[in-house]
């Protein structure tokens, strides 16, 4: 008996430590996404929604995937400088203006992380030098 609980003690151990290791990356992700919460509930939350579903006619929502990856460089254009051009997300088009968030690229890259991997949406990391490269091409 005692040895089955031995047994037992040190596969638990072992499978506890399987699984809490995690890459540099999977564990910069994870702040960014707690982060990027934060400052969603804060700055996109009453526009977007709780659950990414949008606010009626005026803003779009954050569950389309397609439209999200296709549109992942200009995420942090459309963050820190608003958008007064039309959007069209599921096939519906949006024309409310998004206020422009003059945020440091820390906090865009923060937000873009929480939103791109949210709702449905798992893209993955995107770091303060994808966000830097992506700023020099905004239109």
């Amino acid at each position: 008996m005692r040895k089955s609980i031995i047994i037992l003690f040190f596969l638990s151990t072992l499978t506890g430590i399987f699984y809490s290791c995690q890459t540099a990356e999977r564990i910069q992700q994870d702040a960014y996404y707690v982060n990027g919460r934060d400052l969603y509930i804060k700055h996109c939350q009453n526009c977007h929604g709780a659950n990414g579903e949008g606010l009626g006619e005026l803003a779009p929502p954050l569950t389309d995937t397609v439209y999200l990856k296709q549109n992942k460089a200009q995420l942090a254009c459309f963050i820190k400088n608003g958008l007064s051009a039309p959007v069209t997300v599921h096939g519906k088009v949006y024309e409310g203006k998004m206020p422009d968030l003059n945020m440091a690229d820390i906090d865009l890259a923060q937000v873009i992380v929480y939103i791109t991997n949210s709702f449905g949406n798992k893209q993955g990391m995107y770091s303060t030098e994808q966000i830097a490269a992506d700023l020099k091409k905004c239109k």
